[in-house]
């Protein structure tokens, strides 16, 4: 795949998600990998509708260095880099700040697929991340502890998710995919212990996120 190719595919897919509510403002990146030595990733707080192709910086997998053009890069562009060293499967990586998995994400737990459709999309669960600060070799160690070979969803502790895939469409569903699944395990959850502490917290952080501007 070609530079120019890259860039458009990744361009494509932060204006689905935005269009579907999982990516707002400037919040969240999305990587593809070329080849065994480069990837593309979105710019650093850049707004999604205003972007043009060229504005997508390529890096080095390894040293993460820009090789060509574009915009400073996502500081989680080594986050998505230790996607791609580390699972030659992978070659689209989605990171989100959207707003139901977001909300499970504050409970730093991990959520069983529940039929067989979702495990064979996600695996036999969404892994949680234990939490890091954005941006920062913290977080990229901690991903790295979790990584799976077959789990493809990551709940990041008090940040959003993670999703992987072969291809960005892939990628894209899941993304989809996970928010059914943490819109279910969240409504039955609140509806057996509507009071416990933790379920309150993700109550109100599920507000706090549907009701914020970008």
């Amino acid at each position: 795949m070609s530079f120019d190719a890259a860039r458009k595919t990744v361009l494509d897919a932060c204006l689905t998600l935005a269009d579907r509510g999982y990516l707002a403002g400037v919040g969240g990146n999305v990587a593809l990998r070329i080849d065994r030595w480069h990837f593309v990733v979105t710019p650093s707080g850049s707004d999604y509708y205003a972007m043009s192709p060229e504005d997508l910086p390529v890096l080095t997998l390894t040293e993460l260095d820009v090789v060509d053009g574009g915009r400073a890069p996502s500081v989680e562009s080594g986050l998505h880099a230790r996607v791609f060293l580390e699972r030659a499967d992978v070659f689209a990586s989605v990171h989100t700040h959207q707003p139901v998995a977001s909300a499970v994400a504050l409970l730093r737990r991990s959520l069983p697929a529940p039929d067989a459709e979702t495990a064979r999309a996600l695996g036999p669960r969404i892994e949680t991340v234990a939490y890091a600060p954005s941006g920062t070799s913290f977080l990229v160690r901690a991903l790295g502890k979790r990584l799976n070979p077959d789990i493809n969803a990551y709940l990041l502790a008090n940040h959003g998710l993670l999703c992987v895939g072969p291809t960005m469409e892939a990628a894209i569903a899941r993304v989809a995919m996970v928010e059914q699944v943490a819109g279910r395990f969240l409504e039955q959850a609140l509806a057996t212990k509507p009071d416990a502490p933790l379920l309150t917290l993700a109550r109100a952080g599920l507000a706090g996120i549907r009701t914020r501007t970008p």
